[in-house]
């Protein structure tokens, strides 16, 4: 069962902070990054690539590796932005759905008909986190824990990405930010959870187009501990933006309620 956890906690490991508003930008596409580039006007850039959905769905292929064992699972995603984010895993039948709101955290596995409801605690006990929705959906939307318009940033020279990290005195999560200089996307960001002694690194490897709008199409997770390492992978297909969705989501009777 505490695998089944760690799977579902590692897709909502994200966080946020509220977008301020776009300047003029002045950064070109490049093949390198631009040595002391103007950080606002680059922030700005890579907000203009932030996909603004209403709805969307895809069907993803979750692999999990702790190095030891491989496992494999089709997901349906569907979400609806700022209001729920629907999950259900398959394995030939379903066996487990998930609901996430901006106030509560759902799901029911049918090996041990087992459930739980309740609040975002199911994410941040294990790591002393403050996660929530906004930080979830921002995962799943390719977009950055805290966003470089907001606050003071400093450039990391490197060859081949925008490196971004955060200046001053901040609370919570301090992570380092890879963008690419051509399409501005954001292609990595890797921190180190407060108090916890893990590393978390979520790659963003391949991108799609969807009505013009350039959505995560290959994601990896990878949470490393000091010794082992426990990776992720999320291969979306099929997606599209339609706002034809339904997100079906029913505890059965009888299942037994986790507690935490």
């Amino acid at each position: 069962m505490m695998k089944t956890y760690f799977k579902i906690i590692l897709l909502f490991l994200t966080t946020v902070i509220v977008l301020t508003g776009c300047k003029t930008v002045a950064v070109l596409p490049t093949k390198t990054p631009v040595k002391n580039v103007n950080l606002e006007s680059l922030a700005s850039k890579i907000r203009s690539t932030y996909p603004k959905v209403n709805k969307v769905r895809s069907r993803v292929k979750a692999t999990y590796d702790n190095g030891k064992r491989e496992q494999q699972v089709i997901v349906q995603y569907r979400m609806e932005s700022k209001k729920k984010l629907w999950l259900s895993a398959t394995m030939l039948i379903p066996i487990a759905k998930l609901l996430i709101t901006p106030n509560e955290v759902s799901f029911y596995e049918k090996f041990q008909k087992t459930y739980f409801q309740g609040n975002f605690d199911l994410i941040n006990a294990p790591f002393n986190t403050s996660f929530g929705y906004t930080d979830i959906e921002n995962l799943f939307l390719g977009k950055p824990f805290l966003d470089p318009s907001e606050g003071r940033w400093k450039q990391i020279s490197n060859p081949q990405y925008y490196i971004l990290i955060p200046q001053g005195k901040r609370t919570g999560l301090k992570p380092t930010l890879f963008f690419d200089p051509v399409t501005f996307l954001l292609k990595e960001q890797r921190f180190m959870i407060p108090g916890s002694g893990y590393n978390l690194t979520i790659k963003y490897l391949r991108h799609l187009r969807a009505e013009g709008k350039s959505l995560p199409n290959l994601i990896e997770i990878t949470l490393f501990d000091g010794t082992q390492s426990q990776r992720l992978e999320l291969e979306f297909t099929r997606t599209d933006l339609t706002d034809q969705l339904s997100f079906p989501f029913e505890i059965p009777q009888g299942y037994s309620k986790i507690e935490f």
